[in-house]
């Protein structure tokens, strides 16, 4: 008698009953931004769930891309400030957590254990906790609206320490001791021997952290009040809150939300099929 449970057409159908009802639940809401973005404010404040524009109208995308006579949204500048602060934090983030975690897994230096008990610490501390600290920190350092105030604060992050610590634990200590006799230094040894075995670790990082960069807001609120350092999510914010407009702006709001998306979506589907074929490699060869 066969092992294998008998599963019947009606189980069977309840279940991808059950999938597409949760698939609907999650990309509905998608669904909705993108039919919003082509409708008339009138439409859209009437019909908010309506998945069919009446009429349809191109003035969102006008004001966004600036070929309206109305009062265009800024979304060029948006854009640039989001990737020159996102780009400056993920490859900061990338090489200051690397090395962080390097040290904390593999130097042996006084206080090790302790240093790394105050960055599991810092997991637990909600962020809107600091800041109030970071805003303080930052007018006293006449950092306050400048592109280095809204990058260096979190130019390092706990989780990212956390991370690569782990994966540097799962690299042989012999690797390093060859390359010790071989001659390489400490950060020769970090740079050019570990870093390159950890790639799945490093490709992880940079994802979370240009995703967590990109889409910070309540930093870079604090961070900055001249509207030329506004990024997308802090000018969408001010933008939908009626500081350039009246009314709702529904439709321009969540064409410019949508438009968003898509540097980040690419880079996680880029990086992702990196990270599926990438593994630790150049194990001891005998």
């Amino acid at each position: 008698m066969s092992t294998q449970t008998y599963r019947s057409p009606t189980r069977k159908g309840l279940g991808y009953a059950a999938l597409i009802v949760f698939a609907l639940l999650f990309i509905g809401p998608f669904l909705i931004q993108i039919v919003t973005a082509f409708k008339t404010d009138p439409d859209a404040t009437n019909h908010p769930l309506g998945l069919i524009p009446h009429p349809v109208s191109m003035a969102a995308w006008k004001r966004i891309f600036g070929y309206s006579a109305d009062q265009s949204v800024p979304f060029g500048t948006w854009l640039m400030n989001s990737i020159i602060v996102s780009t400056c934090i993920t490859l900061l983030r990338v090489f200051l957590d690397s090395l962080a975690g390097y040290a904390l897994a593999r130097l042996k230096f006084p206080g090790r254990r302790l240093v790394f008990a105050f960055v599991l610490v810092t997991l637990a501390v909600p962020s809107v906790v600091l800041l109030i600290p970071r805003f303080l920190v930052l007018k006293e350092l006449h950092l306050y609206n400048s592109y280095a105030g809204m990058i260096l604060p979190i130019a390092m992050d706990a989780v990212g320490i956390f991370l690569m610590r782990a994966f540097f634990l799962q690299v042989p200590a012999s690797i390093e001791e060859a390359a010790r006799i071989d001659g390489a230094g400490i950060f020769r040894t970090y740079w050019e021997i570990v870093l390159p075995l950890v790639r799945p670790g490093l490709i992880t990082l940079t994802i979370l952290s240009f995703q967590g960069s990109w889409n910070e807001f309540s930093f870079f609120l604090i961070a900055t009040s001249d509207p030329k350092y506004n990024t997308l999510t802090t000018g969408l914010a001010k933008f939908g809150g009626g500081s350039l407009g009246s009314g709702n702006q529904f439709p321009v709001t969540l064409g410019a939300a949508l438009l968003s998306t898509i540097p980040v979506a690419i880079l996680f589907f880029v990086f992702q099929r990196q990270f599926v074929r990438g593994q630790i490699s150049g194990a001891v060869k005998g």
